[in-house]
């Protein structure tokens, strides 16, 4: 899962509407709600004393495609989502994962909070609207990592954000909290494998503080790499050019991840 919302409004326009509902409501949340994530986390960012370098990175206005590592606790993007908003004024959305969509409770939860089924139309929908979008190229595997992989990337073979960004000329932009990976203790299992090769579930075997599940109070610091702008669109050259351009982000995302924790 994946941190909610959408781009909403500049901070003076958020100001101005707040409580009432702004238009196009498929991709804006209500400010109530909102308000009401940063009440649920602020007792989650004081217990990791979270905090973001290189938030000026995070464009002002206009999309941009925000690329997350996706660590097990996985509420570590809610907390960059917050900061994000509290400094521009904007909230990213993001597309989640289809499981998200296929538990009843969780769909509608999901949706309310401005996170979108993936896919490529749903992507070029929110970015043409100018929004902020999140994605995690490894998705659910990536979050199911053992512990001897921490800090590593688990893209696979999935180059579609990067079509996607070089397609609609947005940027793309690297967000990684190499901490979050210490806040459990994964264990490498081949249940878990199993389970999700065959499933799509997540089933980790992790342990917090102790043998329990409860998190271990890391401080947590994301950061935010400059932008990875893509080249021209050339559609004779587009597979070239994606893979080029998956190329960067790679490496951007891995320099991140080696920052201290």
């Amino acid at each position: 899962m994946l941190p909610p919302g959408s781009n909403l409004w500049s901070i003076k326009t958020h100001q101005a509407t707040r409580g009432s509902m702004v238009e196009n409501p498929q991709t804006l949340i209500r400010p109530e709600v909102m308000d009401g994530w940063l009440r649920l986390l602020a007792p989650v960012r004081r217990y990791h004393r979270h905090r973001v370098v290189g938030m000026e990175r995070i464009p002002e206005e206009g999309p941009a495609i925000l690329v997350i590592h996706h660590s097990l606790a996985t509420y570590d993007g809610f907390l960059f989502a917050a900061c994000v908003y509290e400094s521009t004024g904007r909230v990213p959305t993001a597309l989640g994962d289809d499981l998200l969509f296929r538990t009843p409770w969780l769909k509608q939860l999901a949706w309310d909070t401005g996170i979108r089924p993936a896919s490529p139309k749903a992507g070029a929908d929110l970015l043409r609207a100018g929004q902020l979008m999140f994605v995690s190229p490894g998705g659910m595997w990536e979050s199911l990592r053992p512990s001897d992989e921490a800090r590593t990337l688990r893209w696979g073979e999935r180059v579609g954000f990067c079509r996607l960004a070089l397609r609609t000329q947005v940027p793309l932009v690297m967000v990684a909290c190499p901490a979050a990976d210490d806040i459990y203790t994964v264990k490498k299992s081949q249940i878990t494998d199993r389970i999700y090769q065959r499933l799509r579930i997540p089933f980790p075997i992790a342990r917090g503080i102790g043998p329990t599940p409860i998190p271990r109070p890391i401080h947590l610091t994301h950061y935010v790499a400059a932008p990875v702008v893509p080249p021209l669109h050339d559609p004779v050259e587009e597979d070239h050019q994606v893979r080029a351009l998956r190329e960067r982000c790679e490496v951007a995302m891995t320099d991140l991840l080696a920052l201290p924790r």
